[in-house]
C-alpha cells in the first residue's frame, strides 16, 4: 500500500505536467494535501495570470476519490514541535510551512513527495525527492 503527501512544490510540479510526481500519483493507494501547502498554492494563484484556471485544476485535483485534504490539529502541532526542536538542535532550518508539511506526513505514516531538498534534514519522514 502507497500512502503519499504532496507538498506545494511537488503540486505545483503537478500541474506543470511533470511526469515524475505523476506516476507516483498514479500508482498511489492515498494521496493526502495539507491544508499548509493548499494556502500556498491559493497564494501563488493570485499572483498569477491564470487564477481561475488553477483554482479549477485544483478543485477537480482535490475531489479525486484517492485524495484527502489534511487538516492542522493539536496532534500537527505535537509533531510540529518535535521536529523543529530536532532542525533547531542540528542547525538545519527549513521553512516554517515546510515543517507543518513535513508534521503532516509524519502524524499519517506518509511519504512526503517533494522537488525541496531541505526536506532531507528531517529524519523524523520518509522522502521522494524529485528533480524539477
Amino acid at each position: 500500500m502507497s500512502r503519499i503527501l504532496l507538498d506545494t512544490s511537488a503540486m505545483s510540479a503537478l500541474f506543470r505536467g511533470h511526469e515524475g510526481i505523476r506516476e507516483t500519483i498514479a500508482m498511489a493507494d492515498r494521496v493526502g494535501v495539507n491544508s499548509v501547502a493548499l494556502g500556498e498554492l491559493g497564494a501563488g494563484f493570485r499572483g498569477g495570470t491564470r487564477h481561475e484556471e488553477n483554482r479549477r485544476g485544483l478543485r477537480e485535483f482535490l475531489h479525486r476519490p484517492r485524495v484527502r485534504t489534511l487538516s492542522i490539529d493539536a496532534e500537527t502541532a505535537e509533531r510540529y514541535a518535535q521536529i523543529y526542536d530536532s532542525l533547531r538542535r542540528a542547525g538545519t532550518p527549513i521553512p516554517t510551512n515546510g515543517i507543518w508539511i513535513a508534521a503532516s506526513a509524519m502524524q499519517f505514516g506518509l511519504r512526503l513527495v517533494t522537488t525541496d531538498a531541505h526536506y532531507q534534514h528531517v529524519p523524523q519522514i520518509a522522502l521522494e525527492l524529485h528533480d524539477v
